[in-house]
């Protein structure tokens, strides 16, 4: 997203995108926000921008609209739908409760 927007104008349009998936019954798996970042090379004349993670399960239609909602949206510079195979969503899972774990340690200790 557009690094001018506000925390809560961010948090705006990740809401925005959450109940498209929601009302086309798109199951959430993970979310993260990763926060302002330095962008690979420039765009629209932006060195920075927001990034926010969604693991979703859905339909292709749903994918479509998805698109179609990213490119109408103004505050959306860029953005990467990809279909994760077994190995990753694998590879995902096993990443996330390694992290929980990690959390549980520290908040034990």
């Amino acid at each position: 997203m557009t690094p001018v927007l506000s925390e809560d104008q961010m948090k705006e349009t990740v809401q925005k995108f959450q109940k498209l998936l929601g009302d086309k019954g798109a199951e959430i798996v993970f979310e993260d926000n990763w926060g302002l970042k330095k962008l690979a090379y420039p765009i629209q004349k932006k060195t920075t921008g927001f990034y926010y993670l969604i693991e979703f399960k859905a339909e292709g239609p749903v994918i479509r609209d998805l698109e179609i909602a990213f490119k109408r949206d103004e505050r959306i510079m860029r953005f990467l739908t990809t279909v994760l195979d077994k190995h990753s969503i694998a590879y995902n899972e096993k990443k996330r409760a390694n992290k929980a774990a990690q959390a549980n340690a520290k908040a034990e200790a």
